[in-house]
């Protein structure tokens, strides 16, 4: 079992940074892929970033390249995501996810476990 907690969401201004952490617990998190996912009003929840346990791998989506960076350390049990030059479109609930499987994957049914979400709000 692990419980995911989320932090670090809150209102910026367009052009602006922040960086979401995911605390886990358990002593397995080392183990897992990490992925990070967020919902906007009215619109399906979507990929966002993955990271491969070693934290040798990693794959974004294609809206948020260039501005977002996934990265994890497993000695903290804490995967994060910072994020520059945001856009009121980056506007949504942003959730980390948890998946043991061998291959990485951006499928978020794929997902084992997941955090409450934090809210990221960007004013334009």
């Amino acid at each position: 079992q692990v419980q995911l907690v989320e932090s670090g969401g809150g209102l910026v201004q367009a052009g602006g940074s922040l960086r979401l952490s995911c605390a886990a617990s358990g002593r397995t998190f080392s183990s897992y892929n990490m992925g990070w996912f967020r919902q906007a009003p009215g619109k399906e929840r979507e990929f966002v970033a993955v990271i491969k346990w070693s934290g040798t791998w990693r794959d974004y989506a294609n809206s948020v390249k260039g501005r977002f960076t996934i990265s994890r350390d497993n000695a903290k049990n804490t995967v994060y995501l910072q994020m520059n030059s945001l856009k009121p479109e980056d506007t949504a609930v942003y959730y980390c996810a948890a998946d043991r499987s061998v291959v990485v994957t951006t499928v978020q049914d794929e997902y084992d476990y997941w955090g409450q979400g934090t809210q990221v709000t960007v004013s334009s």
